[in-house]
């Protein structure tokens, strides 16, 4: 028996240690972990930073505090909150546009001017930090519909909002990292608090509190589930009126050269004859300080007057260049506040003193790092325009991703016209051959403005002209061929053209030698049909490239469109 003692304790130890085990086990997977989470981790903020809780995410920017005054940084501000900031680095300035005024603010100053002088705004406005602007969040308020509360090292900020799904804590718990027993607790939730519903899940849901924490809590602690509306922040949105014409814009642009060119008016308008707009192309860069070049006449402008057809002056960036081959810089010009705020008054000043009824801008080219300053241009410009009631337009390539830049939704919000050049889908040397404009590169391109810019500002460009490409081996070369005399160029053809479904133009192709010619026809056929797609989208009218190209029977189509 006595023996048997130390086996039967070895045996009682071994089975206690089992049970120990087996119960640590349990007591692992069963336990509430008590760790606290690193709130400075958790939210990645070091001193000074608050992390921002935009909506119901939290976004990687963050906001910093000086004193007690809550800046975001320039881009944060751009990107989330209201692209209509603009920033000019080098003259130290941070301008905000409105309707009918200019906003402009120092780097480190506490002021801001506008066309009623200087005002305090009782802190820093703006200020630079190593690479960094960074603007007051109560002066991003000044213009902005948004909201936003500080915590301890977080911010709430509202720029939308409904209604949210509410539920009321029924017994102290833990606010959790994660959905699970074993995260680490942000804070505790006491009985009667109330939380936002985000997420829900079989046992756990993911949930907001008063003070904009988020994060995790089991099902079981909530309770009384209800829904309440948020209030919005309103007021503070700018209204751009704008400038309408009776009915649809039927505009044909006339290609002036020089002064001389001015004395066509009379043959171009009989061509056109039907018109309500016709676009001069008088005004063109000519250096980098914003100066422009002008071969506008009063008489051309009283007579266009006298046949009831408004004169929209246009501007663009390429024609002088050019010329005289001597380089312009668009960046240069419109990335200076100074320059691009000349060239802003004066080409105003000259259409109020010519009295012309609108401008065209025909900048083409812009880089993407020049889109920021020319969206600021016609920002500018806009504002002049408004307060002279003088219609401004611009010209633009067909949107695609890789011309975003010319935002054409806020082009949509500050001007009156936004005109699509509904061609040049294979143009002059690209050495590519194709259609112009097949029907689908049209189609498509309206649509993609049409959801950004409202219909009735929409303006399509249609080109009287057609391209003939000649590919010989690896080389290809093209002219152009005016509608004007495309009859005579086809007569010409030893095969009569083709109606080809897929492009909605009559198409001829041949051989000669050893050097393949091929042709898209824009006719009276062709442009019907883009009339008929232009008609159905509801859009505000249409363009001509351009006067001097067409026949008498497409303009009856054009001038029939403008009139329904």
């Amino acid at each position: 028996m006595k023996k048997a003692i130390p086996v039967i304790v070895a045996l009682v130890l071994i089975v206690l240690i089992g049970v120990g085990y087996v119960g640590k086990i349990m007591w692992d997977k069963y336990s509430y972990s008590k760790e606290k989470a690193d709130l400075d981790e958790y939210y990645g903020v070091t001193e000074g930073q608050l992390a921002i809780i935009l909506q119901d995410d939290r976004i990687s920017e963050k906001a910093v505090l000086a004193g007690t005054d809550v800046y975001f940084d320039y881009d944060t501000v751009k990107n989330y909150l209201n692209d209509g900031f603009y920033l000019d680095s080098n003259a130290g300035k941070l301008l905000y546009t409105m309707a009918t005024d200019i906003v402009t603010a120092s780097l480190g100053a506490q002021d801001y001017s506008d066309m009623d002088g200087v005002h305090g705004a009782g802190y820093e406005i703006c200020f630079q930090q190593e690479d960094r602007v960074y603007i007051a969040a109560e002066y991003v308020k000044k213009f902005t519909d948004y909201s936003y509360e500080v915590f301890d090292r977080h911010m709430q900020v509202y720029t939308e909002w409904g209604e949210k799904v509410t539920a009321e804590i029924a017994k102290g718990t833990q606010l959790r990292v994660r959905g699970g027993i074993k995260s680490p607790i942000l804070r505790e939730l006491v009985q009667g608090e109330t939380v936002e519903i985000l997420e829900e899940m079989e046992t756990w849901s993911g949930v907001k509190t008063s003070d904009a924490m988020i994060g995790y809590v089991e099902n079981k602690y909530l309770k009384s589930y209800g829904t309440e509306s948020e209030v919005p922040v309103t007021g503070h949105e700018e209204e751009f009126t704008s400038m309408a014409m009776d009915g649809k814009v039927c505009l044909g642009w006339h290609s002036v050269g020089g002064p001389g060119g001015n004395d066509t008016l009379d043959n171009m308008l009989a061509e056109s004859r039907g018109i309500n707009v016709i676009a001069p192309t008088w005004f063109s860069l000519t250096d980098n300080e914003g100066n422009f070049r002008s071969f506008a006449s009063q008489e051309y402008v009283d007579r266009a007057h006298s046949a009831g057809v408004q004169v929209w002056g246009v501007l663009d960036n390429f024609n002088y260049e050019l010329e005289t081959s001597v380089p312009v810089s668009s960046y240069e010009v419109l990335s200076s506040t100074s320059r691009r705020q000349r060239l802003a008054q004066n080409i105003v000043e000259a259409a109020v003193s010519l009295g012309l009824d609108g401008i065209n801008i025909d900048f083409e080219g812009i880089t993407v790092d020049c889109g920021e300053h020319y969206v600021q241009f016609l920002r500018e410009l806009s504002v002049l325009c408004r307060r002279e009631k003088l219609i401004l337009s611009t010209d633009n390539p067909v949107p695609f991703p890789f011309n975003s830049h010319y935002r054409l939704d806020i082009q949509g919000r500050i001007l009156d016209y936004v005109i699509i050049m509904g061609y040049d889908e294979h143009w002059h040397g690209s050495g590519d051959p194709g259609s112009v404009a097949s029907i689908s590169y049209v189609s498509n391109g309206l649509d993609k403005t049409l959801e950004q810019v409202p219909a009735e500002k929409v303006v399509n460009a249609l080109p009287f002209y057609m391209i003939l490409w000649k590919t010989e081996g690896t080389q290809v070369t093209d002219q152009y061929i005016t509608m004007a005399n495309r009859e005579d160029f086809v007569s010409h053809l030893s095969q009569s053209p083709v109606w080809d479904e897929v492009t909605c133009q009559n198409y001829a192709e041949w051989q000669n030698g050893s050097a393949r010619y091929q042709i898209w026809i824009e006719d009276e056929e062709s442009i019907k049909v883009k009339l008929n797609v232009m008609n159905s989208k509801g859009i505000g009218g249409v363009a001509v490239w351009r006067i001097g190209y067409g026949t008498p029977a497409a303009w009856a189509l054009v001038t029939a469109f403008a009139r329904q």
